[in-house]
């Protein structure tokens, strides 16, 4: 009896330990194929993406202490403006990520623009700047809200020039900053300035560690979301280190888009510039990062929400409508690209 007793023991002891064998190598199985998934999809990404630079360099406006030092003043001043209601800064606001968030913004003497301000931050990158790409960079882009009737308003670039020549600190400041140059204070390098101080607004998030190869650095509805984001398409317009600002590309390529926004008045994007039919509608796909600040969104600032963004460029540059958890995958995605904004860039220069 008590030799049966043992050989039954000894039999469910072994078969237990066969279960626990089978169940560990099942959860390991799982476990590799997890990991074979997750490192794919990082893979695939950093083919996509790049992380964000430290810098944007512009091999035709070096960036030096001095000039930064000078852009970041100019960019906050309001003697940029006709009455002096208006800096690059208001506008595009280094405390809310760069913008205003306002649909669209008011100039000097109080009216609207007809277009939402763009975030500065990571702007530099883009191969255009403005909503339909007529200026190269952030230098030739940088002097031109300054002599628009409608944004900062001043007569032309030597009243500027005048203006800023009687403030003696302005002059020295010039002369630090373009040192090999006779007559320094030139509305060029006015742009110049501004322009190195912009190429210094790079900012850093999360999702730049992910790309470096910390796979831990997005959570599971995170990575969710990047792979709905790539399997979808969304790469075509939304790719790169800025993740956009390389394409112009037609808003309503399969749904004609004020009949998804409350566009207060139909804007022919390139087409007003060009007068090319097949410019209409196109405009320029904006840099994804910092996204979840920089609402409202499109061209004409008509949508506050992230979620219902994400839908209507699915509905038209996709032809198709994402699922519920699609669109609050995507989301979550896209709150990975927010980063936090130092102190140091946010804070005001004392003005000379």
């Amino acid at each position: 009896m008590k030799h049966t007793v043992l050989i039954l023991s000894i039999f469910t002891m072994l078969f237990t330990a066969c279960n626990d064998d089978a169940r560990k190598t099942d959860n390991d199985a799982k476990a590799d194929s997890l990991k074979k998934v997750e490192t794919a999809l990082l893979e695939q990404a950093q083919k996509v993406f790049k992380v964000l630079p430290k810098l944007a360099e512009n091999t035709d406006n070096a960036i030096t202490d001095a000039k930064v030092k000078l852009g970041k003043i100019l960019y906050f001043d309001t003697r940029l403006s006709k009455e002096g209601n208006q800096s690059c800064n208001t506008c595009h606001n280094l405390t809310t990520y760069g913008v205003d968030n306002l649909p669209t913004s008011p100039g000097d003497n109080g009216g609207l623009g007809t277009r939402n301000s763009p975030t500065v931050f990571n702007a530099a990158l883009h191969r255009t700047q403005f909503w339909d790409g007529r200026a190269k960079d952030v230098e030739e882009q940088a002097g031109m809200p300054v002599t628009n009737p409608v944004e900062m308003a001043m007569p032309d670039e030597t009243s500027v020039i005048k203006r800023l020549s009687k403030i003696e600190a302005y002059n020295k400041m010039f002369a630090q900053a373009f040192p090999s140059e006779k007559n320094p204070m030139t509305y060029n390098n006015l742009k110049k300035a501004i322009g190195a101080f912009e190429r210094t607004l790079i900012t850093t998030d999360k999702f730049d560690k992910y790309l470096a190869g910390d796979a831990s650095a997005l959570n599971e509805q995170e990575k969710k979301g990047l792979n709905t984001f790539m399997s979808k398409g969304c790469t075509t317009c939304h790719s790169g280190a800025a993740m956009g600002g390389d394409l112009l590309m037609k808003f309503g390529i399969h749904k004609n888009y004020t009949e998804l926004m409350d566009s207060v008045v139909v804007d022919d994007g390139l087409f007003a510039e060009t007068k090319l039919e097949k410019d209409k509608f196109v405009f320029k796909a904006q840099s994804l990062r910092n996204v979840e600040k920089t609402w409202p969104y499109f061209h004409d600032g008509s949508v506050k929400n992230l979620k219902e963004a994400v839908q209507i460029m699915a509905k038209t540059e996709l032809g198709q409508e994402f699922s519920e958890e699609e669109i609050n995958d995507v989301v979550a995605f896209l709150k990975t690209l927010t980063a936090n904004i130092s102190e140091d860039v946010k804070t005001a220069p004392e003005l000379p």
